[in-house]
């Protein structure tokens, strides 16, 4: 079972398509960002709404609206897309099962219950790690990751399919 969603995957590979439309006059919706990889729309909208209300984009409302990075990519860390898209939640869950062992006939030890159980601590060490590791990385980094491996005119084409979407969006407004 996954604790990171796929909506965090969708919006991060949508951000990291921002930060190479930074550029463009008109902002991409957040339709044109799922067209351009072939996901749902209704649900790349709702991740546009959560990533704004966090301050990671900013929307351009009217003709030519559309999103933008609200801040520069390298202040914006995957931990800020992963608590914005799925909340702030635990990693692990203690049940104190630790407490209802049937030895204990209903009436648990004080040295079986005191302080933290030991596999909540571990998992809570995993929990700060994992933290840590996406606090780490930024759209910044991550984007420069990707360009490394893409061609260079890869980045060029991606500007171009999205400024060319502009004028549709105008089209089907104005119609």
């Amino acid at each position: 079972m996954a604790h990171v969603s796929a909506g965090v995957e969708y919006a991060l590979h949508c951000l990291l398509f921002l930060v190479d439309a930074q550029e463009l006059e008109n902002p991409p919706s957040a339709r044109d960002l799922a067209e351009l990889q072939k996901v749902p729309a209704e649900f790349v909208a709702k991740l546009f709404t959560k990533l704004q209300k966090a301050g990671i984009v900013a929307a351009r409302e009217g003709i030519g609206g559309g999103f933008t990075l609200a801040r520069h990519a390298s202040d914006i860390t995957v931990l800020d897309v992963v608590e914005a898209v799925d909340g702030r939640k635990a990693l692990f869950q203690c049940k104190e099962i630790r407490a209802q062992c049937a030895l204990f006939d209903g009436r648990a030890p004080h040295w079986a219950v005191d302080g933290v159980c030991s596999i909540h601590a571990v998992m809570i060490e995993a929990e700060k790690r994992t933290r840590d590791v996406l606090a780490a990385h930024t759209l910044a980094s991550i984007a420069g990751r990707a360009a490394m491996k893409a061609p260079k005119d890869h980045a060029d084409r991606i500007r171009q399919w999205l400024a060319a979407r502009t004028p549709k969006r105008h089209r089907r407004t104005e119609a």
